[in-house]
């Protein structure tokens, strides 16, 4: 990959695509669509087998939902070389854009810390938000951003090793137990509990690789050294890569896939799938120009952190309750099951953070950090 500082003005819809569809489906599930299905089904029947791929495996293994995150991440990666080129040729000030990125990665840092203590109904100190272990991906990948892909790549292969020698370290017999791993042990230090779920806050170290393929791949797409053909071949080569490492490390047992502390072998796994989404959305609509169903998602990405929030505060929390009272109203004075008016809700409140999404955009109107 030669001339990585030769880009195409072009716009990759792509991406856009690509952070719209992962928006869309992070604004379904705060509006409890998945849940909604999920309860209405039986267990073992056809649709539960569909729904609960939707929720987060318990610890391990890999469901569809457990690479949300890391699409999130991965997509922050890619924009980056694009925006902050753009904006460095707007301002021509270093020492602004680092100003810029720091203000950003605490505002994020904020809102993800913000974020559990409206999920707690109290004040807590809880580092394991998206956002908050965004903040310090972004960091992290600004620093490299101009640096060769290689030590990018390299760099965030470190991070991986890094993360396999604390955790063996900390605990060889049983490094990725729940309530006794190296990541239990830093959240007791630096909150003074752990996550009854199994999530740990020093996932940022390893999915920070995630954040640095995107710039990798971001570099790619617009390189104009790189015909699209090249890109696809490159592209679909490094995910193989990733899938077949990660893949590779669970099925020989080195190194279990579980997204709750972030092994190594699920960033791989989940980079790799993260690379062929973006593979297949800029083969569809950068290549092959088909572009005619991508708006309903499109415009959701562009108010990517806004709509999280209002979906994550207001959706399931007060938005649903308020859909209900008039839906349930309705629907049971005509004998509607409960758990069909439950979907009926959920549907309705993906609708209108829909709505929202597509208002904001109409009106020209972007929330920026």
């Amino acid at each position: 990959m030669t001339d990585m500082n030769i880009f195409d003005r072009k716009r990759l819809v792509s991406l856009d695509l690509f952070r719209g569809l992962t928006m869309f489906l992070l604004v379904a599930e705060a509006a409890l669509v998945y849940e909604a299905f999920l309860k209405a089904t039986s267990e073992g029947s056809f649709f539960y087998t569909i729904f609960i791929q939707f929720t987060h495996h318990p610890w391990h293994g890999l469901r569809f939902w457990d690479l949300i995150q890391p699409f999130f991440m991965f997509i922050v990666g890619v924009a980056m070389p694009c925006s902050l080129k753009k904006r460095m040729a707007i301002t021509h000030d270093r020492g602004k854009m680092t100003r810029h990125i720091l203000k950003r990665c605490l505002l994020l840092f904020l809102f993800g810390t913000g974020l559990h203590c409206v999920y707690a109904g109290k004040l807590v100190f809880e580092l394991w938000n998206v956002l908050t272990q965004l903040s310090f991906t972004i960091l992290i990948t600004y620093v490299l951003l101009n640096s060769a892909w290689k030590v990018q790549l390299g760099i965030s292969m470190g991070l991986l090793i890094l993360t396999e020698i604390l955790y063996r370290a900390y605990n060889l017999s049983t490094p990725y137990e729940h309530g006794i791993n190296f990541g239990n042990y830093v959240d007791q230090c630096l909150m003074g509990k752990i996550n009854d779920g199994g999530w740990v806050a020093i996932n940022c170290v390893p999915t920070t690789a995630h954040t640095l393929w995107g710039v990798i791949c971001g570099n790619i797409l617009l390189s104009l050294a790189v015909d699209e053909k090249q890109k696809i071949i490159l592209l679909l080569s490094a995910g193989a890569i990733g899938l077949t490492l990660g893949y590779g490390l669970d099925l020989t047992g080195l190194t279990p896939i579980i997204k709750r502390i972030s092994t190594s072998s699920f960033v791989l796994v989940s980079g790799g799938w993260a690379i062929v989404a973006l593979t297949f959305c800029y083969w569809l609509v950068d290549v092959k120009n088909k572009t005619i169903l991508t708006y309903p998602f499109v415009m959701m990405g562009m108010n990517s952190i806004f709509i999280y929030l209002f979906a994550e505060i207001l959706g399931h929390r007060w938005l649903y309750g308020f859909i209900h009272i008039f839906s349930a109203g309705v629907l049971n004075s005509v004998g509607v099951a409960d758990p069909f008016i439950a979907i009926t809700d959920a549907l309705l409140t993906l609708g209108a953070m829909w709505y929202l999404c597509h208002f904001l955009y109409k009106s020209k109107i972007f929330f920026k950090i």
